[in-house]
């Protein structure tokens, strides 16, 4: 009789603990979707102003003074983002334009991964760490019509010359559309 309340009780426990781990795993896959969702909304807010932003410049000046914008006001735009949201937004690059946004070795780590998954056909979807108390969300800028405007392998004579007399160790060109440019990288509080 011992035996069977004993063995009962070992069954009991087992149980119980099988069920708190699978519901903490469901947990943490829930506030992962959610944490997606926030670096997600951060991202394309951010986009959106600075594509806005962008696209006004070039329909006022053309992409030669639209260049001007992007080396004087991208950041303050960027940066008032981060003020409304309490977070850390960059767009970084293994071929940066600016030297503000070249990629650190975790970053750069995740543009290779992005880019080999574009490669073999695979979806692309965000990652995101938690280390600190803080999470890190990583998601990738691919190329499109826009970005070739000055990203891209045929580049007009003029374009050139502003480029390089505004960003002299520019790395941000040749690209084809869709390939990965850089990461979006965010990192806020958890």
């Amino acid at each position: 009789m011992k035996k069977i309340i004993f063995l009962l009780v070992i069954t009991i426990l087992l149980a119980s603990c099988k069920k708190e781990h699978k519901s903490t795993i469901i947990n943490k896959e829930k506030s992962n979707k959610n944490y997606a969702k926030i670096g997600k909304e951060y991202t394309l807010a951010t986009k959106t102003i600075l594509g806005k932003n962008l696209k006004q410049a070039i329909a006022k000046e053309g992409l030669v003074g639209a260049m001007s914008f992007c080396n004087e006001q991208a950041y303050s735009l960027t940066d008032s983002m981060q003020v409304k949201y309490n977070a850390i937004i960059k767009r970084v690059s293994d071929k940066n334009r600016n030297q503000n946004n070249k990629a650190n070795a975790i970053e750069l780590s995740y543009i290779n991964t992005f880019k080999e998954k574009l490669k073999n056909g695979e979806k692309i979807k965000p990652i995101i760490e938690k280390s600190d108390g803080k999470i890190h969300f990583y998601s990738p800028i691919k190329t499109n019509q826009l970005c070739l405007q000055c990203h891209g392998k045929q580049l007009q004579p003029n374009l050139i010359a502003k480029l390089k007399d505004l960003y002299p160790n520019d790395l941000a060109v040749g690209y084809d559309d869709n390939q990965v440019r850089g990461i979006w990288s965010i990192t806020f509080d958890e």
